[in-house]
C-alpha cells in the first residue's frame, strides 16, 4: 500500500478498541445527528460476523426487533460509534453465525460462557 495510506490510515484508527468477538452479546452506542443534535441510540445484539482488518474492519450486529431480524454493519473504527460495550461472552466454534438467520426463538440463542465475577 502507499506510504500515504498508510499514515492517513493509522490516524484514523481508534486506539481504545473493545475486545469482542463472533458470538458475544453487546451493545453498540451509535452517534445520531438529528438537525443540530447529537444523541446516543444504543443498538443492542449479537456478533454473527467480524471481518476484514486496519481501517477497514467492521462487525456485524443481529437482534430480533417486535418478531424481525434486523442487522447493522458498523465499520469498527468510525467516529459514528462512541462504544461498544459486551454484555455476555459467547460460546461458539464458528467465525459466522449467519445460521441464525433461520432460526426463531430459543434456537436463535448463543450458548454463553460463564464468566466469574472477581
Amino acid at each position: 500500500m502507499n506510504p500515504i495510506l498508510q499514515e492517513l490510515n493509522k490516524k484514523q484508527l481508534k486506539e481504545n478498541v473493545p475486545e469482542f468477538a463472533v458470538g458475544d452479546a453487546v451493545k453498540v452506542h451509535v452517534k445520531i445527528v438529528e438537525g443540530e443534535k447529537e444523541r446516543i441510540q444504543i443498538f443492542a445484539g449479537t456478533v454473527i460476523a467480524r471481518s476484514g482488518s486496519d481501517i477497514n474492519a467492521s462487525f456485524t450486529v443481529r437482534r430480533v426487533a417486535f418478531g424481525e431480524g434486523v442487522e447493522r454493519v458498523f465499520p469498527l473504527h468510525s467516529p459514528r460509534i462512541a462504544d461498544v460495550e459486551r454484555v455476555n461472552e459467547g460460546d461458539v466454534r464458528r467465525a459466522k453465525l449467519y445460521y441464525l438467520r433461520d432460526r426463531v426463538g430459543k434456537k436463535a440463542r448463543v450458548k454463553t460462557k460463564y464468566v466469574s465475577k472477581k
